[in-house]
């Protein structure tokens, strides 16, 4: 594994406890972490369950004990690390966004194309909460009918304050963007992987609300604290992001990504209408998922509130028995576990480098819509 914060732990317990929940064809081995600082990286392998560290990832990728590099950095590393990997014949895994631009992502999806026998998979990781699961089921049973709308939101509230200082993710050269890559990433995928379509259009605003923070000295987890010095430092990137855009099966859509909503900490919301019924779900209540079938008796129809913790929901037999619901951290397991199974199949799970370059492309559009104010800006889409 390459980086060891926010994400490099998140990883890491995914490594550690995928085996030992889940039946796997492989045995899970964490060789080896690297990171850039000796004593941090050493703390954090001893803490995380690391064998050994590295100070330069390029040590790590010539392993020949190595089979898959984890890449957990800065979006600006992604590439090179990546590239890297797969020339080495190592699986990879891959943190999202894919890439910092769309030149990256497509240098990416090449090399793993180019490599059919390698696995790259790119962690778009809510798409394995259950309830997720569940609602792309119901839309592909046809249990709402034709998608017709779909409202996507990544609300979070870490960075309203103008005191909370910066960190790499305020750096477009680090980041790539703000709030548009950092989450809006994800409401874009789900919205795709849920209805099965792809966004063929967007026109969007991003706005930038604070555009100087102090100097942070350390960060833990999201947060940071500030320089004694003072010191200050422009932000580059956007603090919020909306936009409309057309779904492939014709549908409309609306996104939104911001981390400026406070008391908003981890709001991924998913409304999707369609033409027989409508789903709903909200990651700060994330084992419901909330299903409207339009065909029940006006007398009696609502939202049905479907708990998904039951035996029969995908993931949740490893677990707990019914009710007892999962967290945050379970996704990521779900996902080494889908990983490693595809490993050993010979299969590529989903979702692929091709998946996070088609991601790429819609977070350009917006972006350049937004230059070109507000210019309603078209996205090829690709073959599933």
């Amino acid at each position: 594994m390459v980086g060891y914060a926010f994400m490099g732990v998140a990883h890491s317990h995914a490594w550690r406890t995928a085996p030992r929940f889940f039946d796997l064809p492989l045995e899970v081995d964490m060789a080896v972490v690297a990171g850039r600082h000796e004593a941090p990286l050493r703390a954090a392998a001893a803490r995380l369950g690391w064998r050994e560290t590295t100070t330069d990832w390029r040590t790590l990728v010539a392993r020949d004990d190595v089979d898959l590099v984890d890449i957990c950095t800065p979006g600006d590393t992604h590439e090179e690390i990546a590239l890297a990997a797969l020339a080495a014949g190592k699986h990879v895994l891959c943190e999202k966004p894919l890439a910092n631009s769309v030149a990256q992502a497509e240098a990416m999806a090449a090399a793993a194309a180019a490599a059919p026998g390698q696995v790259a998979m790119v962690g778009f990781t809510y798409r394995r909460v259950p309830a997720i699961q569940l609602a792309r089921t119901l839309v592909a049973e046809g249990r709402i009918g034709q998608v017709r709308h779909v409202r996507a939101q990544y609300l979070q509230d870490w960075i309203a304050d103008p005191s909370v200082p910066l960190s790499w993710r305020l750096d477009k050269q680090k980041a790539g963007s703000g709030s548009l890559g950092d989450i809006g990433a994800h409401v874009v995928d789900l919205a795709q992987f849920i209805t099965g379509e792809q966004v063929t259009g967007v026109s969007a605003i991003l706005e930038t609300f604070v555009h100087e923070r102090p100097v942070a000295d350390e960060f833990t987890g999201l947060s940071g604290s500030s320089s004694s010095s003072g010191a200050t430092g422009p932000v580059t990137v956007d603090d919020a992001a909306i936009f409309l855009a057309r779904m492939s099966g014709g549908g409309l859509a609306t996104f939104e990504a911001t981390r400026f909503a406070y008391g908003r900490k981890n709001a991924i919301r998913l409304e999707i209408n369609g033409s027989a019924g409508s789903l709903a779900f909200d990651f700060e209540d994330m084992n419901v998922l909330h299903y409207f079938d339009a065909s029940d008796p006006a007398a009696t129809a609502g939202f049905r509130r479907i708990v998904v913790t039951e035996p029969e929901h995908a993931y949740v037999a490893a677990w707990w028995p019914a009710g007892h619901g999962l967290g945050y951290e379970h996704a990521f397991t779900h996902q080494a576990v889908d990983l490693v199974r595809g490993i050993a199949a010979g299969e590529h799970p989903a979702p692929t480098f091709a998946d996070g370059l088609q991601v790429q492309r819609v977070l350009d559009a917006v972006e350049r819509s937004a230059a070109a104010d507000s210019t309603w800006t078209p996205i090829a889409t690709q073959e599933a």
